[in-house]
């Protein structure tokens, strides 16, 4: 028994500087069979907008056998993963890089996986098998890091952490804590956690941070934190770190850099006017949800636009229709007869996309350069009328756009599994859009918040250029417009430290603009920057990542690409579509010495047997049984769970020495009343130990 306090040492002195969170050890997918999570810790550290994020949990195995587990995580949309470890009976272990794309497969007793487990990890989980049976009674500590670069808009930066447990467990958690800390070369003005009640919180402006903790309580709300910048204090910031010769994982340059630009939102920067087209997919497989969502979305867009601009809505299935035979100018009467038409869109009919873009394009012929020229389309399906061949429907797309001798921005949304990634994604690229992948749930949301950003823009068809030729690779390859709230966010290599002078040029009213900043690269490693090599490759494999996906997989090209991909996974330790996590081995790094800073010596002394309870089954009383020796004077706590983990009655026993103890649980709940049949759990805590067991109630 002296293991498992060593083990509990280990937790205490490990969890009293770091933070949790929420990850799910499945053990049955179907059923929505899980160990429990007992304590949830979370760690964030953010330069200016790049948040290292490390995440460590301790699970109990309340069942009565040893299990065979897969330990999966919702990772947060635009984050990496970078590192896992776990531990099982006092041993660390570290997950290998591995070429070869993550195995979703879930355990189970079925086909079918759980709503709530569906429904809590999102559509970007990480999954993981955990190679060691975890024994009855046991616990598993699992730690994983990711970088994630949050989102921005107007000053406000946000980070979410998925702290909502209720779908996966109901009974309280030991202990819950996060700790959130920020260095930024804007001043932050605010700094808040919503959701939680704070311990503490502190801002001088350039650095903040706020920390909050609690026990015995379930975990039933997300993190969330928001920080507001100073708006007046804008224009480039650069962070840079040149890494020495032993940690080179290339020859490209030993210098890392990102900077983050962005024009002055305020009404001192004219926003162009847009000529706008948004193409609403209606056949027949929009039913339903997804309709009623394409359709409050168009709303939303109708009442943002600005004054000034011009707007269509082109809406098809097998048939194509258009609002207005030609773009419209925003009005308060053309508004109300737009949502008027919207609120008639029924989804029927077959899929024609080449249809829908002749008709949306060719009403951009009386558009200039001086005007943002936008559509936005989004679908549910692959063609099935029309033009149905991708490359057919590429050419003639392009035939339609060079027929205008207009720029023009088209920006794709593939709803659900069933679209044609290659497709979308290279009529966005290929006219100078982004594309996106939603879950069928997500249409709504993600367009408004879309158009949102878009709506104002500033700079268009940006371009970047360094007064020094010493930089390489600048991701992402094509730069955004730049918007009005928004940020451009770049990272690229050089080979020597110099000053530099990067200039933003573009065309804005149809007149050429240009915004020059000065930016000083590191001659030396910053250890505060030491994130940049990975953000670095979080971005360039997203590039290359959406130039693969305009591509036949099989083709030459392709195949190029995917092993460049897989190379900087594996030099620069973050996961992509083509790489995961597999395997481990042991881990000689146990966490920083926090374990061996413990030894045995100073452990409180503690032998302990669990006898079990009896009778078991039972039918009105039960004797929970255990045995000390060497333990100090004390009140000890057993806590029953039902099946759900659900907490049902909390005993008390007073041990004055070594000897065996039991306690009576009559079957009844706090409140008194009758427990129904079924399966329950007793958890007896004593020092910073826990022990477990599994009991039948037959009435």
């Amino acid at each position: 028994m002296r293991k498992i306090v060593r083990w509990f040492v280990l937790l205490f002195l490990v969890f009293s500087s770091r933070v949790l969170a929420n990850g799910v050890c499945v053990v049955d997918a179907t059923e929505g069979k899980y160990i429990w999570l007992i304590n949830s810790d979370i760690e964030v550290l953010v330069e200016n907008q790049v948040a290292i994020v490390t995440v460590r949990q301790v699970f109990f195995n309340q069942f009565s056998e040893e299990v065979r587990l897969k330990y999966a995580f919702p990772i947060p949309e635009g984050a990496s993963p970078t590192g896992l470890r776990w531990n099982v009976n006092d041993v660390w272990y570290r997950a290998n890089f591995a070429v070869a794309p993550t195995d979703t497969t879930l355990p189970g007793s079925g086909h079918t996986i759980h709503s709530n487990l569906l429904d809590y990890l999102g559509q970007t989980p990480l999954f993981f098998d955990i190679e060691q049976t975890v024994a009855a009674g046991a616990r598993l500590m699992v730690e994983l890091t990711y970088v994630q670069l949050l989102p921005y808009a107007f000053g406000n930066v946000e980070f979410t952490f998925p702290n909502d447990y209720a779908l996966i467990q109901n009974h309280p958690l030991d202990a819950q804590s996060f700790d959130f800390q920020l260095n930024s070369q804007r001043t932050i003005l605010i700094l808040e956690l919503l959701n939680h009640a704070p311990t503490s919180l502190f801002n001088d402006g350039t650095s903040a941070a706020v920390q909050t903790s609690v026990a015995e309580t379930p975990a039933v709300a997300d993190y969330h934190v928001r920080y507001t910048l100073n708006p007046e204090e804008l224009g480039l910031f650069g962070l840079s770190t040149f890494q020495p010769d032993s940690v080179a994982v290339d020859d490209i340059g030993r210098g890392f850099f990102l900077f983050v630009a962005e024009p002055d939102p305020s009404q001192n920067t004219e926003a162009l006017a847009k000529v706008f087209t948004l193409i609403v997919d209606r056949s027949g497989s929009m039913a339903g949800q997804k309709i009623i969502q394409a359709r409050n979305a168009a709303r939303y867009v109708v009442n943002h636009l600005n004054r000034g601009d011009l707007f269509n809505i082109v809406d098809f299935s097998d048939r194509v229709a258009s609002f207005r035979p030609t773009h419209v100018r925003f009005t308060a009467d053309t508004r109300e007869a737009a949502l008027a038409y919207i609120d008639g869109l029924q989804a029927q009919g077959s899929t024609n996309i080449s249809g829908a873009f002749s008709e949306a394009v060719p009403q951009f012929a009386a558009a200039n350069d001086s005007t943002a020229n936008i559509i936005v389309f989004f679908t549910d399906g692959r063609p099935t009328f029309g033009i149905t061949d991708m490359d057919g429907i590429l050419d003639h797309v392009q035939a339609l756009i060079n027929q205008n001798e207009t720029c023009l921005t088209v920006f794709t949304f593939g709803v659900g599994p069933d679209v044609n990634t290659q497709l979308l994604t290279r009529l966005a690229t290929e006219n100078g859009g982004l594309v996106e992948f939603l879950g069928n749930d997500e249409l709504e949301a993600r367009i408004t918040a879309f158009y949102q950003k878009i709506r104002n823009p500033v700079l268009l068809n940006t371009q970047i250029t360094f007064s020094v030729p010493i930089v390489r690779q600048l991701y992402p390859g094509l730069l955004p417009s730049l918007y009005k709230g928004q940020q451009m966010i770049v990272a690229g290599r050089y080979d020597e430290a110099a000053p530099l002078e990067v200039t933003l040029s573009g065309t804005a009213f149809g007149q050429p603009v240009s915004f020059s900043y000065d930016l000083a690269l590191a001659d030396s490693n910053a250890t505060a920057y030491q994130f940049l090599p990975k953000i670095w490759a979080k971005l360039k494999i997203e590039d290359l990542y959406l130039h693969y996906l305009g591509l036949d997989a099989f083709s030459p090209e392709a195949l190029a690409i995917r092993e460049e991909i897989v190379q900087v996974s594996l030099g620069y330790g973050v996961i992509s579509a083509f790489t995961s996590f597999q395997g481990g081995t042991e881990d000689p790094d146990d966490d920083d010495g926090a374990a061996t800073a413990v030894e045995a010596d100073d452990l409180p002394p503690l032998a302990f047997e669990l006898l079990g309870n009896y009778p078991n089954p039972f039918r009105e009383r039960t004797r929970i049984c255990f045995r000390l020796d060497e333990v100090k004077p004390q009140t000890v706590t057993i806590k029953v769970f039902d099946a759900l983990g659900r907490l049902v009655r909390v005993l008390l026993v007073q041990v004055t020495g070594p000897g065996p103890y039991e306690v009576v649980w009559d079957g009844r709940t706090d409140a008194g009343m009758l427990a129904p049949s079924g399966t329950y759990f007793y958890l007896i805590t004593l020092d910073e130990a826990v022990f477990g067991g599994k009991m039948t109630l037959v009435r």
